[in-house]
């Protein structure tokens, strides 16, 4: 499958945005790391900001701004939910109820229930029913 350049951009774009408020580490072209939560970055410079971060020499820093030219890489130190799994989990207990937006990281379930990485939003007997099986989910893949 090849993808556009637009759409590989786009899918970038996401996968960053899945990172914010998460912990990250960065790495340096100086070989320094940095280990904080991900505030925010700017796509164009790839620059990124990091709150209560951490130096790999063991400074602290409640706000760092770390220039994308100096970035050689970024990772997550925790896996990411991965929410187009679990909607099609859903699909096998509410069949063509389900609906994933992928761009906003957010499943529905009859127009009624939200459910995102923060967990079930909802009442009822349904919206109970989906809260135990995203815990089991959650539980089962390590996220908790």
């Amino acid at each position: 499958m090849k993808l556009s350049l637009t759409t590989a951009t786009r899918k970038f774009n996401l996968e960053m945005e899945a990172l914010l408020n998460k912990e990250v580490a960065v790495v340096t072209t100086s070989g320094k790391t940095f280990t904080g939560i991900l505030l925010g970055y700017d796509f164009e410079t790839k620059s990124i900001c990091l709150g209560r971060a951490k130096s790999s020499d063991g400074e602290e820093y409640a706000r760092i701004f770390i220039y994308g030219h100096h970035i050689t890489y970024v990772y997550t130190l925790k896996p990411i939910l991965d929410l187009k799994e679990f909607a099609s989990i859903l699909e096998k207990y509410f069949p063509k109820m389900v609906k994933y937006i992928e761009e906003a990281r957010v499943i529905t379930v009859m127009n009624k229930i939200r459910i995102s990485e923060h967990g079930v939003e909802g009442t009822g007997p349904i919206a109970e029913r989906i809260r135990r099986l995203f815990e089991e989910y959650v539980k089962e893949k390590g996220y908790a």
